[in-house]
């Protein structure tokens, strides 16, 4: 019986074909030249928009790098990331989809979804990390206030060794790279799955300490975090102002990091669930026009970050900008109301003088 078995699996081996290989040139496109050039132009202004976003960002934080908070600090290395993601995998992709094909060849094709996989998974434990430390500041202060810049630095390098093991692991014939359905851009391999056991392990490892694990530690952080601020925010008010403003701050950087987080979720969802689809489904199940638009849309979510980050901070310099003119207009109504009452007395006393 285990012969016959061991044979099953040797044929079922033997029978798999990748995509790649069914039809002929596996980096022709399998799109028309019009879908083509519309991606290449969304690409176009994808790329262009999260160039310039991140690179202001990070720009700017440089401007004040000795005062960046742990959290602002993790914004810096995500804007990094997407700024990695524009720069070294974009322009690949753009050049293949109005060239109508892939135009790097394998050496090409495996770089392109090396450093798409290790800037996007960067970008997601970043995100797992500073839900950490919003979760640690807000619902446990006396961990929130051991967390010092030093360990911000020290979280730094555990992400990109995270992120450059994972993304290494298919060189060691673990896994691998390959051309997408579409035939105009590279990814991981999910297709393993369907050649062997040791690709399915390979598959649900990525998906599981890659997507579900950080996924998870986001989700739960940030449903404690709401928990507390509804069960907090009438004590915060009784507290001095100095607590009141830090408490401030610490809730602008905890909507940012939320929001940024759920942009980039909601960007590589689609994608996360086609792939699973193409690895356990059956072979061709997902349409070549279908895998086409997750792709795009999770190729989008670096340039979500820096308008994101500008839109919360421009408001709240606005918040804090109509507190200190009301704190500034109170002060100087205290100050005629002393000096009216100080006429007042200097007039009175010179009646009675005279």
């Amino acid at each position: 019986m285990s012969g016959m078995a061991s044979d099953h699996n040797t044929s079922s081996q033997e029978e798999y074909v990748p995509h790649y290989l069914q039809k002929g040139d596996p980096f022709a496109s399998k799109l028309s030249r019009e879908a083509d050039i519309i991606a290449g132009f969304y690409l176009t202004v994808i790329g262009i928009l999260s160039t310039l976003g991140n690179g202001y960002v990070i720009f700017m934080s440089s401007k004040r790098k000795k005062k960046l908070r742990p959290a602002e600090i993790m914004t810096v290395n995500l804007a990094v990331c997407d700024l990695g993601i524009s720069v070294v995998g974009k322009p690949f992709s753009i050049i293949s989809f109005f060239c109508h094909r892939w135009m790097f060849g394998w050496i090409g094709c495996r770089w392109y979804g090396w450093a798409g996989f290790f800037f996007g998974c960067g970008s997601l434990i970043t995100m797992t990390a500073v839900s950490l430390d919003r979760y640690l500041k807000i619902c446990h202060l006396s961990y929130g206030t051991w967390l010092k810049r030093h360990h911000a630095f020290v979280c730094l390098a555990i992400i990109w060794a995270y992120a450059m093991f994972w993304a290494t692991v298919p060189f060691a014939g673990v896994g691998s790279y390959a051309p997408e359905p579409f035939g105009t851009s590279c990814t991981l391999d999910w297709w393993l799955a369907q050649a062997s056991v040791a690709g399915q392990v390979f598959v649900l490892s990525i998906l599981f300490f890659c997507l579900l694990l950080p996924t998870a530690v986001i989700v739960f952080s940030y449903v404690k975090i709401i928990l507390k601020v509804k069960s907090s925010t009438k004590e915060v008010a009784h507290y001095d102002t100095r607590i009141q403003n830090s408490h401030i701050l610490e809730m602008k950087l905890t909507k940012v990091a939320m929001l940024i987080c759920a942009g980039f979720l909601i960007a590589w969802i689609p994608y996360a669930v086609v792939s699973v689809w193409s690895a356990f489904g059956q072979p061709d199940s997902v349409p070549i026009q279908f895998s086409v638009v997750p792709t795009l849309l999770a190729k989008s979510a670096a340039m979500y970050n820096p308008i994101i980050y500008q839109v919360i901070d421009c408001k709240f310099a606005c918040c804090r900008s109509g507190e200190l003119k009301a704190k500034n207009s109170l002060k100087k109504s205290r100050t005629y109301t002393i000096s009216a009452h100080r006429d007042s007395m200097v007039m009175n006393e010179t009646q009675l003088e005279a």
